[in-house]
């Protein structure tokens, strides 16, 4: 008798990663995990071999993640404790095959329903090298920025999946010594981020650095596109509005948090003691720096690596910060990790750095020269960490392909 892990498991997607996604096969949408390159139906699975109690076995049935985030760990922790004893048990690999398609059959969907969205700006490389560039003549870091998870509201409703086309955004756009003028980014970027989604808390509820684990379900590819000029009109005093709102991506596979423990690593040093809802030391549960390797690819070319592990503030951070002043906590709710970046030029995550504002254009291998994307023009990231057993855990794609402006 075989397994369906033994059968089926490829570097990246075994038992130690089963992400989830939201597919569609010949018309119907549902919840799956991927094992390999076969695609399975959870509920499907769930109904064949059983062993899920009632109220997992709801969840599952719903077309994503919704249900799941709902339940929250009562419900994500015996899921995939069920999922990793099914996928390494004798004689599995019969009902996993029936309950599954190949990768080539379907296409993805949103993994869950955006509530609210939250993008960080955790990066000290990234946030030094912006700094240097918007605002020259002042520090990099403004004071506050080793103090607490800079962050702003985003758009949830234009929060996108991995493979929809971003059509080029208009606006004001500075002009040196003259009046701004409209018309379509001439700026167009990308930021290479993490994004995380969380599950709901009652009302008033202060997330703890400790606890966040039992309330972030999983990680995901994030690229929340940027237009730099009219970001660069708009963002003083109030911050990023039209520059941002316009899409953001999520890749096509969410990661349990769960399965990123082997991935954990130690922050960077922190300058100044933190405030006691921001402290990660042994008492809160140690640190969730992660050891996640991003790359950053243009119609078929790497451009970039970042790293991960470099970012000032970690997940858990970032959620208590947003929920310590009574902020709600619904299921769906995300946040991005905002931009990944490194000291190098080739671990820049947006080509904001790694053109350095336009004065320095990326060569690429054909010779040519780009600095902000043009139409036609696809981004691919993809992200890998390890995992547990000595696996790797792969995050799968997000993909988007620009579109020119409309009406011009």
């Amino acid at each position: 008798m075989t397994t369906a892990a033994e059968k089926f498991a490829t570097d990246g997607f075994g038992t130690a990663n089963l992400p989830y996604a939201s597919v569609t096969v010949d018309g119907r949408a549902y919840l799956a995990t991927r094992l390999g390159d076969r695609i399975i139906d959870i509920a499907a699975l769930a109904e064949a071999v059983g062993g899920l109690g009632p109220e997992v076995v709801q969840a599952v049935t719903a077309p994503n993640l919704d249900g799941v985030l709902s339940g929250g760990p009562d419900v994500w922790r015996p899921l995939r404790a069920w999922l990793i004893e099914m996928m390494s048990a004798e004689g599995s690999d019969t009902a996993v095959e029936a309950s599954s398609v190949d990768a080539s059959h379907v296409s993805y969907n949103l993994a869950f329903t955006p509530a609210d969205y939250v993008d960080y700006y955790a990066s000290e490389d990234h946030a030094t090298n912006i700094g240097k560039m918007f605002r020259p003549n002042e520090a990099a870091l403004k004071p506050n920025w080793k103090h607490l998870p800079v962050g702003y509201h985003g758009r949830s409703g234009t929060v996108v999946i991995s493979g929809t086309d971003v059509v080029r955004p208009k606006g004001l756009r500075p002009v040196p010594d003259s009046a701004p003028d409209f018309g379509p980014s001439k700026r167009l970027d990308i930021e290479a981020e993490m994004g995380f989604v969380c599950a709901g808390a009652p009302a008033r509820t202060e997330v703890s650095v400790a606890d966040a684990a039992d309330y972030i379900f999983g990680a995901f590819l994030f690229n929340d596109w940027s237009a730099r000029d009219i970001q660069n009109f708009e963002y003083v005093p109030l911050g990023p509005n039209l520059g941002k709102s316009f899409a953001s991506s999520v890749g096509t596979w969410v990661v349990p948090f769960d399965a990123l423990q082997r991935a954990r690593v130690d922050t960077p040093e922190r300058e100044f003691e933190l405030a006691d809802y921001l402290k990660d030391g042994a008492d809160a549960g140690g640190p969730w720096g992660l050891d996640i390797h991003l790359e950053v690819e243009v119609d078929g070319e790497v451009v970039s690596r970042p790293e991960y592990r470099r970012m000032y503030w970690t997940a858990p951070q970032m959620l208590a910060h947003m929920t310590i002043n009574g902020g709600s906590l619904r299921p769906g709710d995300m946040f991005g990790s905002g931009t990944v970046s490194g000291p190098e030029k080739n671990s820049r995550g947006s080509f904001m750095e790694l053109s350095w504002g336009g004065k320095e254009p990326l060569k690429l291998q054909d010779g040519t020269e780009m600095v902000f994307l043009q139409d036609g023009q696809t981004v691919t990231m993809r992200a890998t960490a390890p995992g547990a057993d000595g696996q790797t855990v792969d995050f799968g794609e997000c993909v988007g392909t620009i579109r020119p402006a409309t009406g011009v």
